[in-house]
């Protein structure tokens, strides 16, 4: 099975001197459609394939179709290359050799006038320039730079039947585009594919459903005749066991959805035409009204050069900018920048750790670990058995939230397969979640038990490309007993990466990572405190009769609600409690703190008393210089990216409001 190659922007920056790659600022040519790529997908053996993104969202190389105009995309004009009316491009095909070495013709797509054209023209030569991931082409009849530079922005296609053939049994994926979808069970139409996406861990089919198909609806009742189904749009997993059947020929595919898969984030609009472009023309009045006070923030900042993307390219690139403006936490930005003008290092949470059990307001309560396990014996605990039974009361009562952290060491991103294009995805969207959150939602003595599970409401947060597979990883299970009403998924906390201050200035500059795109980073475990209080969950979660919130990571002996803690809080009337490991060191990498939900209220509403810190790092990034894009390769730490450790809301709790489990092995 051939696949594309795939470039990974977490390879090591080679240490070279810097350089820079410009790129003419008006790229009104350039296209932001999100299309097909020309994978090769055996139709024997469905796996979870990479399609391509649009440049703007993937490193992947693909080649894109443009079958309305019989031609087809592999690149577009970036630069100019020397003295001598060379041409740099970037491609976009899975075919560069073919397309730029091979002398022969080709087609440029441009803008003149307002008006697009198409001309013929014809590669003299070709070669690869692969520290800038381009290609450099020389055309007959272009030798000099001034007429270089009128091709900048222009796309270059070659004729649709110029693909290269493919083997027998392997397709294009731009030709799922379009394909019915039938549920293989009954037949019955379920809609048409409009697009394919990879979502990191798997492959996503967008489906635009067909208005007379029969599906139930939020209370699992058939919806009612006439209803309109608000945006028409559902994601199917591209998945062996759910998409068993391609037919080219027919140009459909059979599908066996498992429950409730169609209906997800599925909404029924029963409202007028008139009221629906009411409510779409307020959304769009909000969106203006949040991105104006989104730029008057990031102006005080000094932070304008952000929004020179929004005077360029086409209106898909600048509603991404536009979004990921209002986007923008400027708030917990401006902190992280005072504290990194304050700090010069990382808060050390092993010293602050110590320093706390040393404090003799600080409650102790020292314990083996065969004793976290919700069903220890009361041989084990002994002494500390009244503190399990009182916790286990509380969960089975409602009285506990569990705000579960899904981090890289639970192993639920797993950028390697990413990186590795010969690597096999799993055939099913459990492959996509960490095996040990699998093996803890499935676990009733570590995690919750079924019984309780109904009544413990549940925060998940993940990254942005895990939240769908996570969403249909528990819709695919019931929920794991958990009730769905009670159950909240949390793209992870974000801020933009910064530029080191120069000394003259002492100014930190926001790192763009294309003129659409701002460069941003995780903040990490401290970034839970600002997503739950932008969400409002403390306050729902209090009117739920909630009185502690247990925020734990995806790491053995951490995840899951810990009753023998949380009866040690509830005993000690503390505002926070924390379990550590006796001897262990990496506290940032695993946790398990109880919070009272009236102390987690007020501290979601004093975000300033959290530490930031800044750790440097090489990150590729881009400027306007001189009304061009130049692409900047560092070749020694050039940026900040911000964090905050969850610990660090330990410093706005009182000593004697505080307590701490330590774990023995």
């Amino acid at each position: 099975m051939q696949r594309a190659s795939i470039l990974c922007s977490s390879n090591p920056i080679p240490s070279f001197p810097p350089t820079s790659h410009r790129l003419v600022a008006p790229l009104q040519n350039r296209r932001a459609e999100s299309v097909s790529s020309p994978l090769r997908l055996p139709l024997t053996r469905l796996h979870n394939y990479r399609f391509a993104l649009p440049p703007l969202h993937s490193t992947e190389i693909v080649e894109t179709a443009e079958t309305e105009s019989g031609f087809t995309k592999v690149g577009y004009i970036s630069n100019v290359h020397g003295l001598e009316g060379e041409i740099r491009v970037k491609p976009s095909t899975d075919f560069p050799e073919l397309r730029f070495s091979k002398p022969g013709k080709r087609w440029l797509r441009q803008q003149i006038s307002g008006r697009e054209t198409v001309q013929e023209v014809e590669l003299v030569e070709g070669r690869g320039h692969p520290g800038q991931k381009s290609w450099i082409l020389r055309l007959r009849g272009i030798e000099t730079v001034d007429e270089a530079r009128q091709l900048i922005g222009s796309t270059l296609l070659v004729r649709e039947e110029d693909r290269p053939q493919l083997e027998e049994g392997e397709l294009y994926t731009r030709d799922l585009v379009g394909m019915r979808v039938i549920l293989k069970e009954t037949g019955e139409p379920v809609g048409n594919v409009v697009n394919v996406f990879n979502s990191g861990a798997s492959d996503l089919l967008q489906v635009m459903l067909d208005t007379t198909l029969d599906i139930l609806d939020s209370t699992g009742k058939p919806r009612p005749t006439g209803t309109r189904l608000s945006g028409h749009l559902v994601w199917i997993p591209f998945v062996k066991e759910i998409v068993p059947n391609v037919d080219v020929q027919r140009n459909e595919m059979l599908i066996t959805p498992p429950k409730g898969l169609l209906e997800l984030n599925l909404r029924f609009d029963e409202r007028s035409k008139k009221e629906r472009r009411q409510l779409e023309w307020k959304e769009r009045k909000k969106m203006q009204k949040r991105l104006i006070a989104a730029k008057k923030k990031l102006s005080e900042m000094e932070q304008k050069h952000v929004f020179d993307g929004l005077r360029f390219g086409e209106k898909a690139q600048r509603s991404l900018l536009a979004d990921q403006i209002v986007g923008v936490n400027s708030k917990l930005l401006q902190q992280a920048l005072e504290n990194v003008e304050i700090l010069s290092k990382r808060w050390n949470v092993t010293e602050m750790v110590s320093a706390l059990k040393a404090k003799e307001k600080t409650s102790t309560l020292e314990i083996s670990e065969e004793c976290l396990v919700s069903s220890a014996s009361k041989y084990k605990l002994g002494t500390h058995f009244h503190l399990q039974e009182k916790g286990v009361d509380l969960i089975s009562k409602g009285k506990v939230a569990i705000a579960l952290v899904v981090n890289d060491s639970g192993n639920l991103q797993e950028p390697q397969l990413a990186c590795n294009p010969d690597h096999e995805n799993s055939d099913s969207t459990e492959k996509s979640v960490s095996p040990f959150l699998q093996t803890s939602l499935c676990d009733d003595q570590r995690f919750i038990k079924m019984e309780d599970r109904a009544s413990v409401p549940l925060v998940l947060v993940c990254s942005a490309q895990e939240i769908q597979p996570l969403r249909m990883h528990f819709s695919e299970n019931d929920y794991f007993g958990f009730v769905p009403e009670k159950v909240w998924f949390l793209e992870e906390e974000k801020l933009p990466v910064v530029s080191k201050a120069v000394e003259a200035e002492k100014k930190h500059k926001i790192l763009m990572k294309s003129p659409w795109e701002i460069l941003q980073s995780p903040v990490g475990s401290g970034g839970i405190f600002s997503l739950l209080s932008s969400n409002n969950i403390p306050e729902s979660l209090g009117e739920m009769g909630v009185e502690y919130i247990e925020v734990c990571s995806t790491n053995p002996g951490y995840a899951g609600v810990n009753p023998l803690l949380l009866g040690f809080v509830n005993s000690w009337k503390s505002d926070v409690g924390i379990q550590i490991f006796k001897g262990r060191k990496d506290f940032d990498e695993g946790f398990d703190i109880i919070f009272s939900t009236s102390f987690m209220k007020k501290l979601t509403k004093q975000i300033n008393k959290l530490q930031f810190y800044a750790t440097p790092k090489q990150n590729l990034h881009v400027e306007l210089v001189d009304k061009e894009w130049v692409d900047v390769t560092p070749i020694s730490p050039n940026s900040y990216e911000l964090g905050c450790t969850i610990y660090s809301s330990l410093k706005a709790s009182s000593f004697d409001k505080l307590c701490i489990m330590e774990v023995t092995e």
